[in-house]
Parts: structure tokens; sequence; C-alpha cells
């Protein structure tokens, strides 16, 4: 198993979304600050709930790839201290919601698709094309048919960089709180264009020129792959929080087929990973979950 680290593209999606998700808790303060007004003390605004967390996940080092590398990466999230928290799966993309309530959401999201590098594997990639890293930003929505037990979410997002082109995940969780356990699991399904199936899974003639493992292949949009995600968080106190996760998504369609898939990587795709997350008060009066 190969193992490295990639921070730097996943730290620069972190940051500004952090940028945008800090932006009302400084509106906030800025109106506290301007008005002369004296609250009552316990009838101040409730505040602001930031949580930071720190991530580490062993994947595939590239899509259809049969090595593992893992990735570590810090993330934030922000709610008002008198909204209720809602559960959100470790797999999600970074998300911001814009409308709904305790039952649905539309929003903005992003994600970090990693890259395919010859340097990283130059016995199994030697004249391979390089793939490069993408942001993913889109829109997401979710509803909860039943609600905190069942969850419906679908994310539509458009590749830059690495790619230009539509790819899309679809996520059905039942969720399930037993004590300070919030249990989770549910299928997984990964569309994707063809300006992604290309980049990633592709053969050009140059490819195979040089690499006589693989032979030229133009991939086609469609379903990429079918999965299924659990994780289970333990919430220590109203602060602490562990989280471990662990996934498992089969490579399908013009993804599958490819001979980067077949020669030189695997269908079968794992992920396992743990993170940990810390929440404090950001104005209002002393701490309220």
């Amino acid at each position: 198993m190969v193992y490295r680290v990639r921070f730097a593209a996943a730290r620069a999606l972190r940051v500004a979304a952090s940028i945008v998700l800090l932006s009302p808790a400084a509106a906030l303060a800025a109106d506290a600050v301007a008005s002369d007004e004296v609250v009552p003390v316990g009838s101040a605004p409730s505040g602001w709930l930031l949580t930071v967390r720190g991530n580490v996940i062993v994947t595939p080092n590239f899509p259809g790839a049969k090595d593992y590398g893992f990735i570590a990466y810090p993330s934030l999230s922000l709610r008002r201290t008198d909204e209720p928290e809602q559960w959100q799966a470790p797999d999600d993309g970074i998300s911001f919601a814009l409308f709904g309530d305790s039952r649905w959401n539309v929003g903005v999201v992003g994600r970090y698709q990693q890259g395919r590098y010859r340097d990283n594997d130059r016995g199994t990639l030697y004249g391979i094309h390089d793939a490069k890293w993408a942001l993913e930003p889109g829109l997401f929505g979710e509803f909860w048919p039943l609600a905190d037990t069942l969850r419906v979410r679908g994310e539509l997002r458009y590749g830059i960089n690495g790619y230009n082109g539509l790819v899309g995940n679809l996520a059905l969780d039942y969720v399930q709180r037993v004590g300070n356990f919030t249990l989770a699991v549910g299928p997984r399904i990964a569309v994707a264009g063809s300006e992604y199936m290309n980049t990633y899974f592709g053969v050009t003639e140059q490819d195979a020129i040089f690499n006589t493992k693989v032979a030229p292949y133009k991939a086609e949009a469609g379903v990429k792959s079918v999965g299924l995600a659990a994780s289970a968080t333990y919430q220590w106190n109203d602060q602490w929080a562990t989280t471990v996760r662990g996934g498992y998504d089969r490579l399908t369609g013009s993804a599958a087929e490819s001979p980067i898939t077949r020669n030189l990587g695997s269908r079968d795709q794992f992920s396992i990973g743990a993170s940990a997350s810390y929440s404090f008060q950001l104005g209002g009066n002393g701490w309220k979950r």
C-alpha cells in the first residue's frame, strides 16, 4: 500500500468554504458593535456555534486505482445556537444551506477531486497522461421524508482545473441515534459526464504507444459507480465528537471498462477514515448547544 499526503488543494477548498461560512458571523458581530441598545442578561442573541474538524481518510490513489494513500485535511461548519444540529454524512461535499428548514435544505456545495500523476507511480502509470486535481463547486438539495431517520441527498457539481464538465451524486441514508452514538448507513450512486470520464478513464493514442498495457479508449458519460457508505459518531460531550467511516464503490459503465481500471487498477474502490471535532460558541451568553 502506498501512503502519501495531499494537503494543498483540499486545504484551498476548505479555506474558501470557511470564508463563506464565517461571513454571517462577521456581519452579526458588526451589528452588535454598532448598536447602542442595552440588552438585559439572558435576552441577548444566542450567537453561533463553530465546529472545527480534523479529518483523515484512506482512499485509492486516483479514480480506478488499486493502490491506496491517505489525505488529511481540516474542515469547518457554522450554525446558530438556537438551530437544531442536523446530521451530515462524512462523505457529503462541503455545503452551506441557503434555504430550508429541519426537513429540507438547498444550497451550495463543493468537493475536491484528487488527480492522477505519473510521478506517483512510474511503474504502473508509465506513459499515461496526467489527470490534474479539480475543484467541483455546485448545488445540493436534501430532504428528510422521515424526520431524523431517513435522508435523501443529491449534488450536482461542475469541475474546474482538472476537467470542465458535470458530475453528480445521489445518497440515501438511514440514521439511528442510540445514546451518545449516531449510526448511519446507505447506498450511493455517482454519475459523470464525458469530460470527467475521458480525463480520468480515457486512453489516448499516445498513452497506448508508451504503455503497452493499455489500448486507446474513449469513455462515455453515465453512471460511474454504485456503492455503500456507513459511519458511527460518538458525542463525548457538548463540545467533542469523534467519527469513524467506511465506504465501498463498484465502478460501472465506461469507468469499469477502461483499460486503466481493468489493466492498471481495480473496479473495487474502498475507503476508511476518522475525524475529531470541537465545537465552541461565537458570541451570545455562555455555552448552548
